[in-house]
């Protein structure tokens, strides 16, 4: 086995190699060999790298929004120019299918050039007041330099999902990609310094947790955009304090199909929200809650569908369903397996680790009937390629069951009736209801974030709200 190339961290512009840090060695998920390694960053690092972003971003404030937004056209022209080789190295280090890794990339550029173009029309308000002799306006002003912890499963795509509004709204960033997925983020570095943005604005430096919990405590960073599970999530929160922050957090999203659903069209949602990323998406199909008079042809419909997911080596262009990430995840849907077999679910497809491929990460696709409420299928998120079935009496129950949660993130329901879909859409307790497409489904133009009084977070991903959680709204009072 050769030794896997160092990646150096990126601060203040460059790339900076840390020759006596202690080194993380990336590991594919895919083949079991080493991909690459990163050092791993010191509080030194952590300081300069913040010390840069302020520096940068004091200047960056005052660049005209014209200007900003045509350096990010132009880092998306430079994403686009490297697409297949940091596809390809995604698939590499996270393991989903290299199809996948292309539209990942694909749309990490859209994003730049959508908050481009977001904030240039990114306009306040006049507003009347009770004083006629004042005038009151609202503009928005960048919050200033932005701790982000990105996820694992889309590497490159939630880091865009930060840095495109970030920096289109005058903001610095210092970044911590996880250490089991930094090689794809640290590349498109260079797309990044070819576009002629400023050193200082995109700082990143991969950690493990205790170099995350150090950033969000760290008194130079203004706010904290985060993307993951609501355990970390809740642990950032109480170190962040009252700092300014947008979370998104897990979901345990229901697909539910009423008695009235294109059962077919439902089937297929459910598979299509299962298999991609190998279910590791928070808005993947983690429960299907059916009504009990469509239930038996739904199952055979899933069944049906299912028999097109191929599992398998992620840059085979016949694969569908990769590997999964890390250890980690793969023990919990072991568990979750083991205890919906102990609660008496009925495995119908699949449901355990594929012996004889280059890793022990590769999980079959699985289809489990018969979840009874209560188990860790139907309570907690996954996090991988399954399908977990329950039946509901009539749609107050199947309402029930889809609310009785305690993460409450995206939701779909199939159903012919506007009455029911209105009903749904309002009633589900989840910040996005998809009706009639898969529970997987999202635009790059929406606002993407949890409900209140459920564990997923705060502020919306996407669109122009986006920009509007990443900046502080001003107010502007003149007496006359």
């Amino acid at each position: 086995m050769t030794t896997p190339p160092q990646q150096p961290l990126f601060i203040d512009g460059e790339y900076t190699a840390a020759p006596d840090a202690r080194s993380f060695e990336v590991i594919s998920p895919a083949t079991g060999e080493p991909v690459g390694s990163i050092p791993l960053p010191t509080a030194a690092d952590l300081d300069r790298a913040v010390a840069a972003a302020h520096r940068a971003q004091r200047s960056w404030a005052g660049v005209n929004v014209w200007e900003r937004a045509a350096v990010c056209h132009r880092i998306a022209d430079e994403i686009d120019r490297r697409r297949d080789a940091l596809a390809r190295l995604q698939t590499l280090e996270q393991g989903k299918p290299l199809a996948e890794s292309v539209a990942d990339v694909t749309e990490a550029a859209q994003l730049f050039r959508l908050h481009a173009e977001d904030a240039v029309r990114l306009n306040g308000e006049t507003l009347l007041s009770r004083d006629n002799s004042k005038r009151m306006f609202t503009f928005h002003r960048p919050v200033g330099t932005w701790g982000i912890i990105t996820p694992w499963n889309f590497p490159l795509l939630m880091f865009a999902e930060f840095a495109a509004p970030g920096l289109a709204t005058g903001n610095a960033l210092v970044v911590k990609p996880p250490v089991h997925t930094p090689l794809t983020v640290l590349k498109a570095m260079e797309a990044v310094s070819a576009a002629g943005l400023p050193g200082g604005l995109v700082n990143i430096l991969p950690g493990d947790g205790s170099f995350g919990d150090a950033l969000v405590r760290h008194r130079g960073i203004h706010a904290i955009g985060f993307i993951g599970s609501s355990a970390t999530g809740a642990a950032i929160q109480a170190a962040a304090g009252l700092k300014r922050s947008l979370m998104e957090c897990s979901g345990n999203g229901p697909l539910v199909v009423l008695a009235d659903a294109d059962v077919d069209a439902a089937a297929k949602a459910a598979v299509d929200g299962a298999y991609p990323c190998a279910g590791q998406v928070c808005c993947a199909t983690e429960r299907v809650i059916v009504h009990t008079d469509v239930h038996d042809a739904f199952v055979d419909a899933v069944l049906r569908e299912s028999e097109r997911v191929v599992l398998g080596d992620p840059l085979d262009e016949r694969t569908v369903l990769g590997p999964l990430n890390n250890e980690g995840v793969a023990r919990k849907m072991d568990r979750h397996m083991a205890d919906a077999r102990e609660r008496g679910a009925r495995v119908l497809l699949g449901g355990r680790r594929r012996a004889g491929m280059p890793t022990g990460l590769y999980y079959e696709f699985t289809v489990v009937d018969g979840v009874p409420e209560d188990s860790l299928l139907s309570r907690e998120e996954s996090f991988g390629p399954v399908v977990p079935i329950i039946t509901g009496r009539d749609e107050d129950d199947l309402l029930r069951i889809a609310n009785d949660d305690a993460l409450g993130l995206q939701g779909a329901v199939f159903t012919r009736s506007m009455t029911s879909a209105y009903r749904f859409i309002e009633e589900m307790e989840v910040g996005q209801v998809i009706v009639n497409e898969s529970n997987n489904w999202w635009d790059i133009n929406m606002p993407f974030g949890g409900a209140g009084a459920r564990s997923t977070g705060w502020g919306r991903i996407g669109g122009k709200w986006t920009l509007m959680d990443m900046t502080d709204t001003r107010t502007g009072v003149i007496s006359l």
